[in-house]
């Protein structure tokens, strides 16, 4: 048998050496060849589920492949945070999360997932604040004096979010911290399960929720906006003063909607997703679709959605610890 030339023998080494990469990227080119699923915690009809369905129909157009909302309500969006982190790690399972996955730590005993380990941050799709409103038939006009009726029926003033552990509960809970006044929780399955037919009937008596659930009712005069949670004037609701400056000095919580993966995700794949995330969110067409509900788009890196998620976690963690909540 002849003898194999060195330079074939280099050749072949160099074509070893790079197989990895052509499988790597063969993978990558070959995705998504079939249905990709956006996992939310949330049932239809909240803000969560709205801008879930905004990406997913811009996704699709983009990949030319059906990205449909597969809605997982319950226990404060763990359900979909669980079925994610156990999820194929192809790149046909995301998550869109509400709040950071570590935040899972302090509300859960136990937990079928580490939140540390078992996601790939992928990009921030938006930034919203949240909106305290009360029934249209309310006799507090302004966030002072709620708060004024609160101190003077401690306990017995009510008010609604979209669940347990929340970021709409959590900033209640700091609200309620910071400015001295008591309420009590009731927390709901989402804002479509039966809390804005309570709220608007006066069976509760306010709601804090994102502003992509409540932006329109109270525009439309079924409820009253009272003041949103952010640090200045959201220039997507400027009608709303923020709660610094409707009585409650310094306070200042705003939130973000992001796409996670399974962590195992290849990175080719999850870089695919990012990069894609921030073309379609820096359409002006994506933005206006947001716009009415009061979320910012605003794409990001992984690094940098690793980074707030971090300090997400850092800030809530004392907060439910004091506030002794416990999403089970």
């Amino acid at each position: 048998m002849p003898t194999m030339s060195r330079r074939r023998l280099l050749r072949l080494a160099a074509a070893a050496a790079l197989a990895p990469a052509w499988a790597r990227s063969a993978r990558s080119q070959a995705w998504p060849s079939r249905v990709v699923r956006i996992i939310v915690g949330f049932p239809p009809g909240g803000g969560a589920d709205a801008v879930s369905r905004i990406i997913a129909s811009r996704l699709s157009e983009l990949w030319s492949q059906q990205v449909i909302v597969e809605n997982k309500p319950g226990a404060g969006s763990n359900l979909a945070f669980d079925a994610v982190a156990h999820a194929p790690a192809d790149g046909y399972t995301l998550l869109m999360a509400v709040r950071a996955p570590g935040v899972s730590r302090f509300l859960f005993a136990t937990l079928s997932y580490d939140p540390d380990v078992d996601f790939a941050p992928i990009s921030q799709i938006g930034t919203y604040a949240h909106l305290l409103v009360v029934p249209a038939a309310s006799s507090a006009r302004s966030l002072a004096e709620f708060m004024a009726n609160a101190r003077a029926n401690p306990g017995k003033v009510t008010y609604a979010t979209p669940g347990i552990g929340t970021p709409s509960h959590l900033t209640s809970e700091l609200l309620k911290r910071t400015a001295g006044f008591d309420m009590t929780h009731v927390p709901y399955r989402g804002v479509a399960a039966g809390a804005m037919s309570d709220l608007i009937a006066g069976r509760i008596d306010a709601m804090m929720n994102t502003t992509g659930s409540l932006l329109q009712a109270a525009r439309g005069g079924q409820v009253r906006g009272l003041a949103l949670s952010a640090g200045t004037r959201s220039p997507l609701a400027p009608e709303f003063p923020t709660m610094a400056e409707a009585g409650v000095p310094g306070f200042a919580v705003s939130s973000s909607y992001a796409l996670f993966a399974p962590a195992a995700t290849p990175p080719e794949i999850a870089r695919r997703i990012n990069a894609d995330m921030r073309t379609m969110l820096a359409e002006p067409a994506i933005a206006a679709r947001m716009a009415p509900l009061g979320i910012e788009a605003a794409s990001s890196t992984a690094e940098q959605l690793a980074l707030s998620a971090r300090a997400e976690t850092t800030l809530w963690g004392p907060v439910i610890r004091a506030a002794g909540i416990s999403g089970e």
